[in-house]
């Protein structure tokens, strides 16, 4: 049992004692006088109690046991807030585990793993994907890598269409081009495809076929050259970027299953769905909305919220226990009707979590790349990663929380040094591989990672080591919780900054051969929870810099 576990324990007793069930949280203070853990415990029983809340703090302090191998002392502080002081020794129990289970440390094994899904990006075949996709593809992925990470059994999915409009408008766009190729005099209407893209597209058809598609009437062939084309090239750029989803869902599949017309029949029979202007509404306004929503408009051609809410009932028919959806900021006002309808169909509707990011600016020597999809002058996901490379790219996407705007610096992420958060923490990684290398052709143990030897370990620069890697495991599954992945790169770059603090105040190899071995082995703790680390963020470990 290490500290923690030991004092939620001791405070879940004291609850048992007044038969009051609360969740026990326990906090790290900022400032170190102020011990390892904070409760808060006292605070929230005031209410139950009736008592002040300093006093219940006393209280619960003289019924713990204060067992010395776990907490050397209890102190009250502030209004209530109980901090907990816990000995050297435990800390270095702690660390062993980090050896001992190596990149397992941080992994949580459960025995019946919860079934989620994550779907993200989800985007159209309709051109490249962009900065504004790329951030969501290493958001959903790197939950994804979180919630496996906390014991989860997970399915990456990408959810598209390759019907409709868009599609027609797309297929238009190719034909036109290739007729262009051709010689014909015929210009592209400018709320078509523009991008560069189409034009390749059509001159490959061109080489294929040569003039013999001119005659061609429809839309089918040109339209599947350039779904083929681009589909094949998002793949691409995902697997360029670090992953691979377990399922790609076609929309057209609802529709083709009589999914679409279920789900409609299934609103009808509550009453939730009526015909009016020649198009079918989702009575939603019974539903504590403002209005009714069009769910088929006049044209025949349904909004996003009909086959959305098709798709996320196939969700719940396919056992997820909970389902996550990362949508773009322009879902804002989509997504609540899905979840009203799922409730009113009988769906436990809390089991979907959406996620909502807000978009990206590009800035190159302080000034904002201006990006229009339209206009076909965005930039693509590929010419971001192959201007400053996939570590910064997936680190600076993941650098801010998801609700905000992010300003991506292009200057700064191609910066090496240690102004780039990126190069500063692959720098910690290197540095103690060097480190160790130098010790291993001095014939010093690099492999002496036994309790014993972790006793040497006393300055405060060390312990604040130690301390700062054991909150790994904490971190993961808080963020499991929170979904929010910034939490960890905030986590890596503290621990980084932890590191070369340590580094600049304790040199490792000493005349000392314990000292040296212990701070060896502390630093190769410290290797082995920042490729955890690193890996969750998808983001390489390099030996050398």
């Amino acid at each position: 049992m290490n500290s923690e576990n030991f004092i939620k324990s001791e405070l879940n007793e004291f609850l048992k004692k007044h038969t009051i069930e609360l969740p026990i949280t326990l906090q790290r203070p900022k400032e170190e006088e102020h011990g390892d853990y904070a409760s808060n415990l006292a605070l929230q029983l005031a209410r139950h109690l009736k008592k002040n809340p300093r006093e219940i703090a006393r209280d619960i302090i003289s019924s713990i046991n204060l067992n010395e191998k776990y907490v050397v002392k209890a102190e009250i502080a502030g209004p209530g807030f109980i901090n907990f002081y816990v000995p050297a020794s435990n800390l270095y129990d702690q660390l062993v585990h980090i050896f001992e289970q190596k990149s397992d440390f941080g992994k949580t094994k459960q025995a019946k793993p919860i079934k989620a899904q994550v779907e993200f990006v989800s985007a159209n075949p309709t051109g490249p994907l962009t900065v504004g996709h790329g951030r969501q593809a290493v958001l959903g992925d790197t939950i994804a890598n979180i919630l496996e990470a906390a014991g989860y059994d997970v399915t990456r999915e990408y959810y598209f269409n390759d019907a409709g409009r868009q599609m027609r408008v797309l297929g238009e766009s190719v034909k036109i081009r290739y007729l262009q190729i051709c010689g014909e005099d015929i210009d592209l209407p400018e709320d078509y495809y523009q991008g560069n893209y189409i034009k390749d597209i059509a001159q490959e058809l061109y080489k294929e076929h040569g003039l013999s598609l001119k005659e061609d009437t429809g839309l089918a062939l040109f339209t599947k050259a350039a779904e083929t084309t681009i589909f094949e090239n998002i793949k691409n750029t995902i697997k360029k970027i670090g992953f691979k989803f377990d399922v790609f869902f076609n929309e057209k599949s609802l529709y083709e299953q009589g999914k679409i017309d279920q789900t409609i029949a299934n609103l009808k029979s509550k009453n939730l769905v009526y015909e009016k202007d020649g198009a079918t509404w989702f009575k939603t306004s019974d539903l504590g909305f403002d209005q009714d929503r069009v769910i088929v408009k006049s044209s025949g051609e349904p909004t996003y919220r009909l086959p959305d809410i098709a798709y996320h009932v196939e969700k719940f028919k396919r056992n997820f226990e909970l389902i996550i959806d990362i949508f773009g900021a322009d879902h804002i006002d989509t997504y609540p009707d899905v979840l009203a309808a799922l409730k009113v169909l009988g769906y436990d509707e809390t089991k979907v979590k959406v996620l909502i990011h807000q978009f990206v600016t590009l800035t190159d020597k302080g000034v904002q790349v201006k990006m229009s999809t339209r206009k076909a002058n965005f930039v693509t996901l590929d010419e971001l990663i192959d201007e400053v490379g996939v570590d910064v790219t997936r680190y600076f996407f993941l650098m801010r929380g998801m609700n905000t705007h992010l300003n991506f610096d292009i200057d700064l992420a191609k910066t090496q040094s240690d102004e780039n958060p990126v190069y500063y923490i692959q720098y910690a990684h290197a540095r103690i591989c060097s480190i160790i290398s130098l010790a291993e052709s001095k014939n010093i143990n690099c492999q002496n990672h036994s309790r014993g030897i972790l006793e040497y370990l006393t300055k405060k620069e060390e312990i604040n080591l130690i301390k700062e890697l054991l909150l790994f495991p904490e971190t993961v599954n808080n963020c499991a919780q929170v979904l929010e992945p910034q939490r960890m790169v905030n986590y890596l770059f503290n621990l980084a900054a932890t590191f070369h603090r340590f580094y600049t105040e304790c040199r490792v190899l000493t005349d000392d051969n314990n000292l040296s071995m212990a701070r060896l082995a502390l630093i190769d703790g410290t290797r082995i929870v920042i490729a955890n680390a690193l890996a969750i963020l998808g983001i390489s470990a390099p030996n050398k810099m």
